[in-house]
Parts: C-alpha cells; sequence; structure tokens
C-alpha cells in the first residue's frame, strides 16, 4: 500500500475541506492510501476566540497530530496552508522547521511532495505562498508535483475560482465566508490523485 500523508492547517475549516478533496482524489488510485494530519497549533484559545476561529479549531479536534514519523514513514506528501502575506501560515512554518533530523538523515529525498493553499483574495498571494513553500521541499530533496494542466479547471474565467499550475488553491473570501467551489475542489482532487501515481510509480 503506497501511504500519501496530507500535512494541513486550517483555521476557519477552508483547507481542511481541500484536503478532504485531496484525499478523495489520492483514494481514486488503487493500492494508496491518505491519512489527514494536522500541524500543532501555535495560538492560544484565548486568540483563536478573537479571531473567531476557536469553534472551527474545535470541530477539526479530531483530526490527527502530524508528526515527523509520519512524515518518515510516507510514501508522499501533500501539505497544506492558508496564506499570511504571500507565504504559509505560521504554524506550518513551526512544524516544518522542526524537521532538521530529517533532513539530516535525507529521510524526505525522492519523495513526491505538493501544495495547496488559500487565499483571501484573488490576488492574495497563493501562488507565491505555493512557490515559496516549494523551497523548503526542494531543500529535503523531495520531488516537487503540481497541478498540470491537465486540469482544464485552473484556466475557467467564469468564475471566480483558485488553482495554479504550482497547486489547487481557494479563495475564501476577506472574513472568510467563501467555502472551497466545487470547480477548486475538482482540483484538489486531481492534484491527489496526480500526487498518488506518481508516488505509485516511484515506490514501484
Amino acid at each position: 500500500m503506497c501511504k500519501i500523508v496530507i500535512v494541513q492547517y486550517s483555521m476557519y475549516g477552508h483547507i481542511y475541506k481541500m484536503a478532504e478533496a485531496v484525499a478523495e482524489g489520492v483514494r481514486q488510485v488503487a493500492g494508496c492510501e491518505a491519512v489527514i494530519t494536522r500541524v500543532p497549533e501555535t495560538l492560544s484559545d484565548e486568540v483563536l476566540g478573537m479571531m473567531g476561529a476557536l469553534d472551527a479549531q474545535k470541530s477539526m479536534a479530531h483530526i490527527p497530530v502530524a508528526t515527523l514519523e509520519d512524515l518518515a514513514g510516507a510514501d508522499a506528501l501533500i501539505f497544506g496552508t492558508p496564506t499570511r502575506f504571500g507565504a504559509m501560515c505560521g504554524q506550518m512554518r513551526q512544524f516544518l522547521d522542526s524537521t532538521g533530523g530529517l533532513w539530516m538523515k535525507g529521510a524526505l529525498t525522492g519523495k513526491p511532495g505538493s501544495v495547496f493553499a488559500s487565499s483571501a483574495t484573488q490576488h492574495g498571494g497563493q501562488e507565491a505562498t505555493l512557490l515559496s513553500f516549494h523551497t523548503t521541499l526542494l531543500h529535503h530533496g523531495m520531488v516537487v508535483v503540481g497541478l498540470p494542466y491537465g486540469f482544464a479547471g485552473q484556466m475557467d474565467i467564469a468564475e471566480v475560482t483558485g488553482g495554479s499550475p504550482y497547486g489547487a488553491t481557494t479563495i475564501t473570501g476577506g472574513q472568510g465566508e467563501r467555502m472551497p467551489s466545487g470547480n477548486e475542489l475538482a482540483g484538489a482532487c486531481y492534484q491527489g490523485t496526480h500526487v498518488a501515481r506518481i508516488a505509485l510509480k516511484l515506490k514501484g
């Protein structure tokens, strides 16, 4: 069995919704399993409450917290993060900064790595987030996988939509009022399938 671990952080639930679609795509590939995890929270309940995110965080408390062992034991890793000023969120950055031991051992070298993201607006830095995230994957020696144009939905101009060749994305709205659209979820699902197929080939 090819194990694909999805490592994500979702403050209000948008990225988790995308992660579920990614996992669905992974499971469409025979011989592959998807495991959704979350990185540790760095904010207190008080701060999360002030941000209006405490209820959402509690609703996602059942998701297992990612460990370094999860990363080392995976055949492929797919990361999901909201955008913060054109880069990954602090929670994800802190978790990745703890992977030095894996880097020393070359534990992630040769594994497929992929990223999906969200931003509040169409031009809120989602592509910058994906591209800057790839730098960390490359330092780990991972094989960077994006969202190929085989997913034609990323070229749709009939509606507001996320998605780029660097990875699936969703646009949340300034108040988090917009959940991922059908097209954005389809892109995330396609990405999960694409990564799973590559992981199978590399493992075989």
